[in-house]
C-alpha cells in the first residue's frame, strides 16, 4: 500500500504562486505515474497533472498549461506542482494520486491511492 500527503496549500493572491508537495511511504513509488487533481466547491474531481514514473512524460489539463509545473523526485518519493499566475478559478482542494502505468493517465478512475488533499485559495 501507498500513502501519500499533500503539503503547500495555502491561501494566495491573483497572480501568485504556489507550490504542492506529496510525499509518498508504504511502498515503492519508483515505478509509479504520479497525479494531481483538483476538486472545486460544487465540481466534480478533475485532472490537473500528471508525470510518469521516471518524469520522462508529463501531461496537463489545458487549463492550467503553461502556468503549472509538475516534477518529482523518486529518491524523495515527492512530486510536486510548481504553480504560477494562480487564478481565483484555481481554488480548490488538490490531491495527488499514484498508479502503476508506463503512461500518465487523466481520469480518477484510472488511479490506485490518493492523499487527503490540500486547500488552494486564490483571491481576486
Amino acid at each position: 500500500q501507498v500513502q501519500l500527503v499533500e503539503s503547500g496549500g495555502g491561501m494566495v493572491q491573483a497572480g501568485g504562486s504556489l507550490r504542492l508537495s506529496c510525499a509518498a511511504s508504504g511502498g515503492t513509488v519508483s515505478d509509479k505515474t504520479l497525479g494531481w487533481f483538483r476538486q472545486a466547491p460544487g465540481k466534480e474531481r478533475e485532472f490537473v497533472a500528471a508525470i510518469s514514473w521516471n518524469g520522462g512524460l508529463t501531461t496537463y489539463a489545458y487549463s492550467v498549461k503553461d502556468r503549472f509545473t509538475i516534477s518529482r523526485d523518486n529518491a524523495r518519493r515527492t512530486v510536486y506542482l510548481q504553480m504560477n499566475s494562480l487564478k481565483p478559478e484555481d481554488t480548490a482542494v488538490y490531491s495527488c494520486a499514484a498508479v502503476r502505468s508506463w503512461k500518465t493517465p487523466t481520469k480518477v478512475s484510472e488511479y490506485d491511492y490518493w492523499g487527503q488533499g490540500t486547500q488552494v485559495t486564490v483571491s481576486s
